[in-house]
């Protein structure tokens, strides 16, 4: 059977597009074949708030915050904690060498393309307290003016030239079954024809089969995601030794059709799949008022001022705040026996501290529009955190702490909250903000944090006491447990090339993006830095295509 394409990319999700971008600039030609509709291209990243972890940035340096290769790459280390001599021997040199592309090629690479940088840099996974511990030691998270939508941009249209030169050819609504497998190596895919659909972006479609295919290539690169969307997967591999037992009620953060079916058929073509137990999913979920997909859930992401406290009202131990780290926070939540843990905050810490991830929650810079931007300075003037407060269920607001126990009560009453240790915790945090000093681990990670330009003038409230009345009312919000990363996936070289389980390159194999662990199997080991989901996606994608071009004959 003659070729039909040189390269056969499985998902036209960032990685994928990326790797296209890089084979069709070489002149290849290119078949990317994705199970959903057009209306998806771009995958995940699209709903992203397109965070990139850069180091030693021109960011970072007008801020004064003083970064370096060394500094961020033991940070990813002693996150990560590589500790599989097999499963982490790719994944430690693709941490290595992603660092270095984050503090060397990143930016420019993006920038060549048109992708532009907002000033403030954030500081999310600060880590729990010690030096030596998991998080980042300064802020590395670059936002994208733009969103993830951007950042997608920057690579769909140029493939979408390349397609209209004929060099790429996208095979929407096929889904992959099988990797064709000869001589021990990898020559095409075969799978199913799904019916058209034109649902929108996210929203589940029809897995009615109409046809079959089988597409041959001298190369294939698998780039189809994680297993977010697919509870089934998640809750098989999930790592009750570190995170205690499967939660009984887990929300969903990414669309259903990130569901990992790539990730078995890679194993069974004779690919290596490793550290499908490192996960990295949240706590701070809301429940989206207006879902796209089902259970569809908002990260959440609130300011360092807020208290936070478990199902039955006793504060969580420090160093669990908010932005601190994400894994440890699941845990004990999960661990607590509920699904959910909720925040006190008042309207001053509201309007200063409320933010929510993702490209759709984020008009303002999505849409490139600074007028909408300059709300920013009252959170609560914001279309997205209206829509939350007015129609979203996870939120309740009230002038006096008994009113809002009492509401919070009326929505959660299989999990009451205890109003005497409700008081009592909020009480004692109050007593703590009366100095510039205290005994709070809290209110000094607060302190510390307003020591950073960008977080005491856009992401901090000045310290008070959340009962005054002067800054009320008060709010209650619920956070709920959901899926949402793969920290593990395909093994793979710093090629991308896919490794057998015996340790042997498989050939004609690929894999990127999240399939992949973001590179390697598993880059992030079992605690990531934020901002390196999507630069992952780049990273592996671009490599993949550069190897791939240099491979073919």
């Amino acid at each position: 059977m003659s070729d039909d394409a040189d390269v056969i990319v499985v998902g036209a999700g960032l990685a994928g597009l990326v790797a296209t971008f890089e084979l069709a600039k070489a002149g290849r030609r290119v078949v990317v074949v994705e199970q959903e509709n057009e209306a998806n291209l771009g995958g995940q990243a699209h709903w992203s708030q397109g965070g990139l972890l850069l180091v030693d940035s021109p960011e970072q340096r007008r801020l004064r915050i003083k970064d370096s290769p060394e500094s961020a790459l033991s940070d990813w280390l002693d996150s990560a904690r590589f500790d599989r001599d097999r499963e982490d021997r790719w994944a430690r040199a693709w941490a290595e060498a992603y660092v270095h592309f984050a503090a060397d090629d990143k930016r420019g690479y993006l920038h060549r393309l048109g992708l532009r940088l907002m000033p403030n840099v954030g500081w999310p996974e600060r880590g729990l307290g010690t030096a030596t511990g998991p998080g980042n030691s300064v802020p590395r998270f670059h936002y994208t003016w733009g969103a993830g939508p951007e950042v997608v941009r920057i690579f769909r249209e140029p493939v979408l030239e390349a397609a209209d030169r004929g060099l790429v050819t996208f095979k929407h609504r096929h889904r992959v079954d099988e990797i064709v497998v000869e001589g021990g190596a990898a020559v095409g895919v075969r799978g199913a024809v799904l019916e058209p659909s034109d649902e929108p972006r996210g929203v589940p479609s029809s897995r009615t089969e109409v046809g079959a295919f089988d597409l041959r290539a001298q190369a294939v690169l698998v780039a189809a995601g994680g297993m977010g969307g697919n509870h089934d997967l998640v809750r098989a591999h999930w790592p009750t030794d570190r995170l205690g037992p499967y939660p009984e009620s887990i929300l969903t953060g990414v669309p259903a059709h990130v569901d990992g079916r790539m990730l078995g058929i890679t194993e069974n073509a004779g690919g290596s799949v490793v550290n499908l137990d490192r996960m990295w999913h949240y706590s701070e979920g809301l429940r989206n008022h207006s879902p796209v997909w089902p259970r569809h859930t908002v990260h959440f992401l609130p300011g360092p001022s807020a208290l936070w406290l478990d199902a039955t009202g006793r504060r969580l131990p420090p160093p669990l705040y908010p932005g601190h780290s994400a894994l440890e926070s699941l845990r004990h939540v999960v661990l607590s026996g509920h699904s959910h843990s909720w925040l006190i905050m008042s309207q001053s810490v509201l309007d200063k501290e409320f933010d929510l991830a993702g490209s759709d929650q984020n008009p303002d810079v999505t849409g490139k529009n600074c007028a909408l931007l300059a709300l920013r300075v009252k959170k609560s003037l914001t279309k997205p955190v209206r829509d939350f407060i007015e129609h979203g269920e996870d939120i309740v607001v009230r002038r006096t702490l008994p009113a809002l126990v009492d509401a919070m009560n009326a929505i959660t009453p299989e999990a009451p909250l205890d109003f005497a240790r409700v008081a009592y915790e909020t009480a004692a945090r109050d007593r703590q903000v009366l100095n510039a000093y205290s005994k709070d681990f809290q209110l000094m990670s607060l302190h510390n944090a307003r020591q950073y330009t960008v977080e005491r003038l856009m992401r901090t409230a000045r310290p008070h006491r959340l009962l005054d009345p002067v800054h009320g009312p008060l709010y209650g919000i619920r956070m709920n447990l959901f899926t949402r990363k793969t920290l593990g996936g395909v093994q793979t070289t710093l090629d991308s090339q896919v490794v057998r389980p015996d340790g042997r390159a498989f050939d004609g194999l690929y894999a990127a993006g999240e399939a992949a662990g973001f590179g390697g199997g598993g880059v992030h080991g079992y605690h990531a830095l934020e901002g390196s989901f999507l630069g992952g996606c780049i990273f592996s994608g671009r490599s993949a295509g550069r190897a791939i071009d240099q491979g073919l004959a």
